[in-house]
């Protein structure tokens, strides 16, 4: 007999998820991670809609984290200068930005809250799969005090790098991921509004400037993955663009750097049949789902997380719970990620990314509802997949509303 119904291996949103829900089934669940919390997870820290409803429904109180700041107002800034100013709707937050540091913590201690045994600074070793259960090897960072568990299930929440699929399918490896992203803090940063600049070197990439308290930010730019590009290119990349009047303009004349640059990739190659291997369940950024066309990640990790622990808690055989998993996946947000992969096609070009804009900037309508679909309020291609119309679909109320008084 296992010892555990569901272990998870990862501790960021996409394990935490997984970890409530299966807790909230009833199952018995622990978590192992690598790291020891609070620990920094390089990201451009902005949370949509999508994400922000799913925290809240897992008693993630987002607004009451240290660096959420919320964003009420876009701008986009088209190669050729153009600005279109998108504002989101008042009723409940649709977009923050919060620092993956306090957040990541938040959701630990959330789970933590609910009954879930997190073993923190514990690195896997050895993950074997046999006819009923998942032997996980794992050490301390030094090596020492050796532990194995078993469990019915493995979910694999350990990012891009995943060292769960290393040990269960050594030939197929790991993806390389289809982004190259960069980001800086910077303090001195006057501008609150959320920034996102198409320059036409970095195309269908972008650069952007996100606020945090404080006149902080976070500052990056993301580019198609070429396996030619080194750590040395995206620097001087990096260098050139912080100089560039138009993100120096953003920024304004005080801002400077308040930490080093950090570079990472962007797993946004999601294949469903990657999604499982046997007994093991790969979620968020192992599993590639990260959105292809903005590199938004955290409501997919969450969905992925909370999805697979469902898959495991409604039982049946082994094949059952993996094509479940599969299938509510693909279902979720496999149509929305082959969207957005088309529509990044549109923003390789200069010429589609100034007709987008244009597009955008017709009316009040057509600018407030795009931040909406932007922003991830309801799944990306819900107007093409007529199965996942609801009554209200298209228009449902912001995250983490304040009741209006009666």
């Amino acid at each position: 007999m296992a010892d555990l119904d569901l272990l998870v291996v990862g501790a960021g949103p996409a394990g935490v998820a997984a970890a409530c829900t299966a807790v909230g089934r009833g199952l018995h669940v622990a978590v192992l991670d690598r790291a020891r919390f609070p620990r920094d997870k390089v990201c451009g820290d902005g949370l949509t809609a999508g994400a922000l409803r799913l925290l809240e429904g897992l008693g993630v109180d987002v607004p009451t984290v240290a660096s959420t700041t919320p964003v009420d107002t876009v701008v986009l800034r088209g190669p050729d200068g153009r600005r279109v100013v998108l504002p989101l709707p008042s009723d409940g937050l649709r977009s923050v930005v919060t620092r993956r540091r306090e957040l990541d913590s938040a959701l630990v201690d959330r789970a933590r809250a609910v009954g879930v045994t997190i073993d923190e600074e514990r690195l896997v070793t050895s993950v074997r799969t046999d006819a009923d259960h998942v032997a996980v090897e794992h050490t301390d960072p030094d090596g020492g005090d050796p532990r194995r568990v078993t469990a019915r299930f493995v979910v694999a929440a350990d990012g891009h790098w995943s060292t769960v699929r290393r040990c269960v399918d050594p030939s197929g490896g790991n993806a390389l991921g289809s982004w190259h992203a960069f980001r800086q803090y910077f303090r001195g940063v006057d501008e609150r509004r959320l920034w996102v600049l198409f320059e036409e070197d970095l195309l269908p990439g972008y650069a952007w400037v996100f606020p945090l308290p404080d006149g902080r930010a976070n500052v990056g730019f993301g580019v198609l993955r070429d396996p030619a590009t080194t750590g040395k290119a995206l620097a001087a990349t990096w260098r050139d663009l912080t100089e560039r009047p138009s993100l120096r303009s953003v920024l304004g004349p005080d801002a400077e750097p308040d930490d080093r640059h950090r570079a990472w990739p962007i797993p946004a190659d999601y294949d469903p049949r990657r999604t499982t291997t046997g007994r093991v369940l790969f979620v968020g950024d192992a599993a590639g789902v990260v959105d292809p066309m903005t590199g938004e990640g955290v409501a997919q990790a969450l969905e992925t997380g909370i999805l697979a622990a469902t898959a495991v808690a409604d039982g049946g055989p082994v094949a059952a719970v993996t094509a479940r998993y599969r299938t509510g996946v693909d279902r979720a947000l496999g149509r929305d990620l082959r969207f957005a992969a088309r529509l990044q096609q549109v923003l390789r070009a200069p010429l589609g990314v100034r007709g987008a804009l244009r597009c955008v900037d017709t009316s009040d309508w057509t600018r407030r509802n795009f931040a909406r679909w932007m922003f991830e309020d309801y799944p990306r291609a819900l107007l093409f997949t007529p199965d996942r119309w609801r009554r209200g679909g298209f228009r449902p109320p912001g995250a983490f509303r304040v009741p209006t008084p009666t």
